[in-house]
């Protein structure tokens, strides 16, 4: 997008006019500890040629680093197509249709969008996204506790969802007198224990959440955990990875007999579709559901109609936010239209295809079975958890684990994400996530760099204390 600055006679113009002094003044409020000052290290008067120089020299001070992480974030391969056509005019400026019917563009993606992700959840209805998967969980929660006609006001929340995804629940749900009732995990499998749920039952709640693939990116019973739901009079809330979906059974057909009733409710985080990891966000998070509880979703609800000359066209069907009905009526007051982001996600979808997508979910299952195959040979290492499992799996390690991944990052690895932060239990594992973009040799260099240095911590002498 191209930038048109203003000149110093038009800001001192701007400034006279409302009678402010200088641009410092318009921000007096902020104190002053808390100004930067300017930017040092940008020299002025480069030309362009020798900016681009600079910034591709500090660029490279980063590095470059082959990352295991996942844990949420996924580095995946976007076609370049993907967002050449993102950042054309017409969607790069557009953000949230309010002159709705005057967008039709805009509305027609949006309603591909939902198309493709409520085929993809096997549900009925898709909004046009919210912020990301862990506000996704939350308006899910809030949506079940306004679904339930007894008033009950309490979730069953598995240890397995996701720590940040969980926080964020707990942070909005905390002061509307909504409990969220911990579900412990079974050590050996690293699925949500059963026998713990059967210790619940006679406690009345509202919606029992199913994550598939869990944080530890093992692959729960969904069949039995929906139907143990459904049982107890609760529903069914599914948090998913999108790209699993291409390979594993849909939400909506979750659920044991010849007709599934399958989750109620599914949300999840849009980044494996087309959105780069971009040091951390912006992401968007989707949320599909079943027709029952259309009313009750967050946000917007793109239709396809007719106009009066019998042409397709499309419409805002339902529009639940603050700013368009009262704030008491409104079903949430945060969730937003991440417009750019659902745009990537669905020209990404639209280029893959089904096929498309499936054979990247093998290949990222597939590294990951490799990966966790190479590393079990290095002495020191051993798996976790003994159930299947997606692109994501737990080792644990014989050496301290912020030490081992301090020096796999110095060989250029970004070796896991250490699990003793969240769960203390686990300390000394790390999750490990290979994806489509992992060659063999990237994989044999982790082997190869993990070997040795947990190699010379076992060959270390003891130290000797006086």
């Amino acid at each position: 997008m191209p930038f048109i600055p203003h000149t110093e006679a038009d800001i001192a113009a701007m400034l006279t006019s409302i009678g402010a002094p200088s641009l410092d003044a318009l921000f007096d409020e902020i104190p002053a500890d808390l100004a930067c000052g300017g930017l040092s290290g940008v020299p002025e008067g480069l030309s362009e040629m020798a900016v681009t120089r600079l910034m591709h020299g500090r660029a490279a001070r980063d590095g470059f680093y082959s990352g295991f992480l996942g844990a949420g974030a996924y580095e995946h391969h976007i076609p370049a197509a993907v967002w050449q056509i993102v950042t054309r005019g017409e969607f790069y400026s557009a953000y949230t249709p309010y002159q709705a019917e005057a967008s039709q563009g805009t509305l027609q993606l949006l309603y591909e969008y939902q198309t493709m992700m409520a085929s993809l959840t096997g549900l009925d209805v898709s909004n046009a996204s919210l912020y990301d998967g862990a506000t996704a969980l939350a308006e899910a929660v809030l949506m079940a506790v306004r679904a339930n006609k007894a008033g009950v006001r309490r979730v069953l929340m598995p240890d397995t969802v996701h720590p940040r995804y969980r926080a964020v629940v707990e942070a909005t749900v905390k002061h509307q007198s909504i409990e969220l009732i911990s579900v412990p995990f079974d050590k050996t499998s690293g699925l949500t224990a059963l026998s713990a749920l059967e210790a619940l039952a006679g406690e009345a709640a509202a919606a029992l959440v199913i994550p598939q693939p869990n944080f530890f990116g093992a692959l729960e019973p969904v069949d039995a955990l929906t139907d143990w739901a459904h049982g107890h009079g609760m529903l069914a809330i599914a948090v998913v990875n999108p790209l699993s979906l291409a390979l594993l059974k849909a939400p909506g057909r979750w659920g044991t007999g010849t007709q599934p009733q399958g989750a109620d409710i599914c949300v999840g985080d849009g980044q494996p579709l087309g959105v780069p990891l971009s040091s951390g966000g912006p992401y968007f998070g989707f949320m599909t559901a079943r027709q029952a509880l259309v009313r009750q979703m967050p946000g917007r609800i793109v239709g396809r109609t007719v106009d009066l000359d019998g042409k397709p066209g499309f419409a805002l069907t339902l529009q639940a936010r603050e700013q368009h009905i009262r704030r008491s009526k409104a079903t949430s007051n945060i969730c937003t239209n991440q417009g750019l982001l659902v745009t990537a996600a669905t020209i990404h979808m639209s280029l893959l295809g089904p096929e498309g997508l499936k054979n990247v979910a093998l290949a990222s299952h597939a590294n990951t079975r490799a990966l966790l195959d190479k590393l079990l040979s290095v002495p020191g290492v051993e798996r976790v958890f003994d159930g299947p499992f997606f692109h994501e799996a737990v080792i644990r390690l014989s050496s301290p684990v912020p030490d081992v991944l301090r020096a796999l990052r110095a060989q250029g690895i970004l070796g896991g994400h250490d699990l003793a932060g969240d769960y203390p239990e686990l300390a000394g594992c790390i999750l490990i996530c290979a994806t489509e973009t992992k060659t063999t040799e990237d994989l044999e260099q982790y082997r190869q760099q993990l070997d040795r240095i947990l190699s010379r911590r076992r060959e270390a002498p003891p130290c000797a204390y006086k």
